[in-house]
């Protein structure tokens, strides 16, 4: 059984936190349901990782959406709401730097056994 590196379960709980945070802070519209996807992209991503460690797409996904979550309150201009936008730039960051880790660690795993990334096999068939 695959236990995951400690990245993958860390970004998990802060896409969680992502994907929750709009009930505390009260933003709601496109703003807090982009920030709730966000974060559940996160999850599913961090998921496929914990499964598949040579996966660098999945590490890619958790990446670009820390970088997108960073940047949501200037491109969707909730900056004069301080917990959301704090919410979004601390978490986007926090995110964004475990993507950057993960994708370290899926290329080292997928250069050492190309078997822990998505399988090139075909089924047999008989």
């Amino acid at each position: 059984m695959r236990r995951g590196r400690w990245d993958n379960w860390v970004a998990i709980a802060a896409g969680l936190a992502l994907a929750l945070s709009w009930t505390w802070h009260y933003v709601l519209g496109f703003p807090g349901g982009l920030m709730m996807v966000l974060g559940l992209i996160t999850i599913m991503a961090s998921t496929i990782s914990i499964t598949r460690p040579g996966a660098v797409s999945s590490e890619a996904a958790v990446t670009g959406a820390g970088v997108l979550a960073f940047l949501l309150p200037w491109l969707l201009s909730f900056t004069g709401s301080t917990a959301a936008a704090a919410s979004a730039w601390g978490l986007g960051a926090f995110i964004a730097v475990l993507g950057v880790i993960g994708l370290i660690a899926a290329r080292a795993n997928r250069k050492r056994n190309p078997e822990l990334a998505w399988s090139n096999h075909m089924p047999e068939t008989a």
